[in-house]
């Protein structure tokens, strides 16, 4: 530790004071549930009001909601290939992979950290499934382009808004565009429930096979009695309180994390206006001709900033490394998921053809680029000390 330690860590806990009152209430209560019962649908209420959709299910981590959704994929139109970026959390990847479908990955464009929009539409074949975009650290990966040749082929959108809710496109909130959007509510988010996650739909029936994955498959766990009805007159063998749909999960919340998401979203707006304010004088006070600050910012609602080398150059990113360390500014190298997954070993093992090299724009983020901690509470004045501190390398 140096007097010139800034004290930065890579993210503050979301959790306020009037969040655990809240939950100290609940435990106050005469045998209170704490199963996912009222607070839950009230919060999934309240989110898809925010958010803009017709339905939400809640589940225990974004992860899982990662998961049930390719899940519901398999089970109503098939398995086959799913376009993917390398840029992105292990949890996308990975359910791509359990759900027994086949990634195909594209490079991203260095502008939004998301997948490179033509890219993607010279990958799109007879065996796509769907495109699974990730919109990195809350900036906006959609295109008009990518949209319009998308909804030509009839290819599903899933949209990864684990990081950038709150951001947009075209006016309208990221996670409203897709068959179907993933949110993530794990620590620092934009909204914490310490942990938790969503999956927000305007598909009908997609809403009740995911309402029905989240509970072992069970038909009972579906909010439409003529779903149910339907299910039980097929099976009149059966105990109607225990047909089991699908090869479901248990990822269910609890009513606490409902109560703390709850508390948190009506906060999110006031939140996200911060967020957005720090990154701009961020990246404002960066030497551009060192550093990117060319990030298409329009509609974006920042998770954490974005430090990435204007060219590549070793010497200097070590430079950059050792500063921030040096004065106490915690990062995390190669910015979302820790850079190219294709790197990682779970992916060498089983893709070992695949070689990481041909995505240049990834390779250049993962070895030249990190993410610095933003959120609310961040003090402005030490954004400013710390553009100092690297525009003096």
């Amino acid at each position: 530790m140096t007097t010139n330690n800034l004290n930065w860590p890579l993210m503050a806990n979301n959790i306020t004071r009037a969040d655990l009152d809240a939950v100290i209430e609940l435990l106050r209560q005469n045998d209170p549930i704490l199963t996912h019962a009222k607070n839950v649908r009230e919060f999934e209420r309240e989110w898809s009001e925010w958010l803009g959709v017709k339905h939400s299910v809640m589940l225990n981590s974004g992860a899982s909601a990662n998961f049930i959704t390719l899940t519901a994929l398999r089970e109503t139109r098939g398995c086959g290939e799913i376009i993917v970026p390398p840029l992105t959390w292990v949890s996308d990847i990975a359910a791509v992979l359990h759900c027994g479908h086949t990634p195909v990955f594209v490079d991203i464009n260095p502008r939004t950290l998301g997948m490179d929009d033509e890219q993607v539409v010279r990958k799109l074949t007879k065996r796509t499934k769907a495109v699974f975009i990730t919109h990195v650290l809350g900036y906006n990966a959609l295109t008009q382009r990518l949209l319009d040749e998308l909804a030509a082929r009839n290819i599903p959108l899933i949209e990864d808004c684990c990081e950038s809710y709150g951001a947009t496109f075209a006016g309208r909130k990221l996670g409203t565009f897709g068959w179907v959007a993933n949110f993530s509510f794990y620590y620092a988010h934009h909204l914490s429930t310490i942990e938790g996650g969503m999956v927000s739909t305007d598909d009908a029936e997609l809403h009740e096979v995911v309402r029905m994955l989240r509970s072992h498959g069970l038909v009972r766990e579906a909010s439409a009695e003529p779903v149910r009805r339907r299910w039980t007159e097929k099976h009149p063998d059966l105990n109607p309180d225990f047909i089991f749909a699908y090869p479901g999960y248990n990822m269910r919340p609890t009513e606490i994390n409902g109560l703390i998401g709850r508390s948190q979203l009506r906060c999110l707006d006031a939140n996200n206006a911060r967020r957005t304010q720090n990154l701009k004088l961020f990246l404002a006070g960066l030497d551009s001709t060192k550093y990117r600050t060319d990030f298409m910012v329009e509609g974006s609602c920042n998770y954490a900033f974005t430090l990435v080398l204007r060219r590549p150059d070793a010497a200097l990113w070590t430079k950059v490394e050792h500063t921030l360390r040096t004065h106490g500014v915690e990062f995390r190298r190669g910015t979302a998921g820790g850079g190219n997954q294709l790197r990682q070993p779970y992916l060498r093992r089983i893709l070992p053809d695949e070689n990481y090299a041909q995505y240049p724009q990834v390779e250049h983020v993962h070895r030249f680029g990190c993410y610095i901690g933003n959120y609310p509470t961040l003090h402005q004045e030490k954004i400013g000390r710390l553009c100092g501190l690297l525009n003096a390398l």
